[in-house]
This record gives C-alpha cells, sequence and structure tokens, in this order.
C-alpha cells in the first residue's frame, strides 16, 4: 500500500522540437551550487534559455527531487546532476536515472567547449542521450502520465469520479500537478475541493503579474486549468456526496497539509479507495499509520 512517487510536467509544457544550441550551460544554477539561481521573471524566458543550452546543472537541495529536473529535460536541455548515484532507489524513482548518469560523463567531455567547437547533431551521444531523455518525458512523466500510475498502482483503474481535497490551498508541487493530470484525464468528474485557484485559467486576471506571488513564480505548474474544468456546484454538496458514495475515490493531495472531511469518508469509503500524498522535502512522515488503515499513500522523498 506504500507507493513511490516523483514530479511530473505538464504535457504541454514540453517543448515540441529540439532547439538550436548556442552554449554549453545554462545560466540558471539551483541556489545550492550557485548565485545565478532564480534570475528569470518570466517563464518563456527562464525555458528559452534550457533550449539554447546543452546541459543544465541540478542537485539536491532539501529533497532529491525538484521541479528543475523536469523543464531541464522538457526543454530538450540534459541535466547534469550533481551525486545523482547517491540518491535511494525509492526517491525519484520515475526518473531515467542512468540516462542523467550518462549525461553526467558527456558533460565532463565537453564542459570546456562551446557548442560552436562541435555539432551537436553530428555527435551521436548527445543525440541519443537528449531524445530518449525527452522520449521518456512523454511517455513516462507527464501529469496525466503520473496520474494514470496513481489509479494502476492502487488498482482503480476504472475509477471515473475522483474527490480530490485538500486541507491547504497555497501551492504544493506534488498536489497541484497530479491535480492537473487528474483533470487531463476525467475532466470536472475529478472534483477539487476547495478549488486550487491559482491552477485555473482567469480572464480577469493578469496572468503574469499575478504568478509573480505564487511559489516558484508559478512557472509550470499554475494558471493551466480552463475554468469549467471546476464544477463550483460540487462545491455546496461535499458532506451529502461523501455519505451517498458519488464517487469512486478520495485523495487527499497532501495529508501533511489537512485532511478534511477524513472521518466522513473513512466511514463511507473503502480504506483502499482512500489515496494519500506525501509531496514533503523535509518530513516525519506517519505513512505506517495509514497504510496499516489499508489506504493507499505515495510518498515523493523516502
Amino acid at each position: 500500500m506504500l507507493h513511490p512517487i516523483s514530479f511530473c510536467i505538464p504535457e504541454e509544457k514540453i517543448a515540441t522540437i529540439s532547439p538550436h544550441k548556442t552554449k554549453t550551460l545554462s545560466s540558471s544554477l539551483p541556489g545550492k551550487v550557485g548565485i545565478r539561481a532564480y534570475i528569470f521573471n518570466d517563464e518563456d524566458d527562464y525555458y528559452a534559455d534550457y533550449q539554447k543550452s546543452v546541459f543544465a546543472i541540478t542537485c539536491k537541495k532539501a529533497g532529491w527531487d525538484c521541479m528543475r529536473h523536469y523543464e531541464i529535460i522538457a526543454n530538450w536541455c540534459i541535466p547534469c546532476f550533481t551525486d545523482i548515484e547517491q540518491c535511494p532507489i525509492n526517491t525519484m524513482s520515475h526518473l531515467p536515472k542512468q540516462l542523467i548518469i550518462r549525461g553526467n560523463a558527456l558533460y565532463e567531455n565537453l564542459k570546456d567547449k562551446s557548442p560552436n567547437e562541435y555539432t551537436t547533431d553530428n555527435n551521436d551521444e548527445y543525440s541519443y542521450l537528449i531524445n530518449e531523455l525527452v522520449s521518456y518525458a512523454k511517455g513516462s512523466l507527464t501529469t496525466s502520465k503520473m496520474a494514470q500510475y496513481v489509479l494502476d498502482a492502487s488498482n482503480c483503474i476504472d475509477a471515473k469520479r475522483i474527490l480530490y481535497l485538500s486541507g491547504d490551498t497555497s501551492p504544493d508541487y506534488l498536489r497541484c500537478l497530479l491535480l492537473h493530470g487528474f483533470k487531463r484525464i476525467l475532466g470536472n468528474e475529478c472534483h477539487d475541493y476547495p478549488k486550487i485557484a491559482h491552477m485555473y485559467i482567469d480572464a480577469n486576471t493578469s496572468i503574469k503579474h499575478d504568478r509573480q506571488n505564487l511559489y516558484g513564480k508559478g512557472f509550470t505548474y499554475s494558471r493551466l486549468l480552463e475554468d469549467d474544468l471546476h464544477n463550483n456546484s460540487l462545491d455546496e454538496s461535499i458532506e451529502n456526496d461523501i455519505i451517498h458514495n458519488k464517487y469512486d475515490v478520495v485523495i487527499y493531495g497532501s495529508y501533511h497539509r489537512g485532511m478534511p472531511y477524513y472521518k466522513l469518508v473513512n466511514k463511507h469509503f473503502s480504506p483502499s479507495k482512500i489515496i494519500l500524498f506525501c509531496g514533503e522535502d523535509l518530513h516525519s512522515c506517519n505513512y505506517s499509520t495509514f497504510v496499516e488503515k489499508g489506504h493507499h499513500v505515495f510518498v515523493r522523498e523516502q
């Protein structure tokens, strides 16, 4: 009942074609590595820097898993991942670690050169790695693929209606990304309560200005869902719908950040139809308690 899980990326954020490379290393560095972290205020500029670069540095920060890994790959850039060999087997279990290790070796061979000194199109190892990484991302690392993995691992493959509960609606990468994935699979038959407002496109809001106040400036995860993907009328009948089993599965996007209606849900749903996520970097996790109750628990940093 205990499962590994990783971050993921919306499919629409994966660049459609391999861009032209003009520099060896991205300008953006993790805060743990250098002072050039978080230098972009615009998501398009942030992505463009990766798209122009052959490699980008990434590393373990508070936790091993990080949105940066996925953003690098999605923009046809090879992550150079410090100490990835030390990552626990059940952490970042969905990332293609062996391909990234090969990318580290290629970076060591090319880091003192510029794209002007070699043609990446004729570099067999580069071409192989970048195409494999992007292909793998499309097949395994999108939000919809990760949401489907959750249903498959929980033996809930026939679920048609999901209640997605949150105790705190502030940004939480794992909760937000998987909500996006379930919405892509089920539309508004996946009902988020309370509504995660920053996930939805608001025609009355200046998107770029509004996103600056979100965690990570809202890059990659926010303002992606059309507003009609949330059925407002269902907000009024939550308790009654739980009592009458309107939903096939109940998911808690973060059991660390609150579990509304848990007693009621536990009374009216089979334990195996209650799914819990832990997306924390650092935690003293009580997942064994929930596993013993018969719930499926997905933990990002094990």
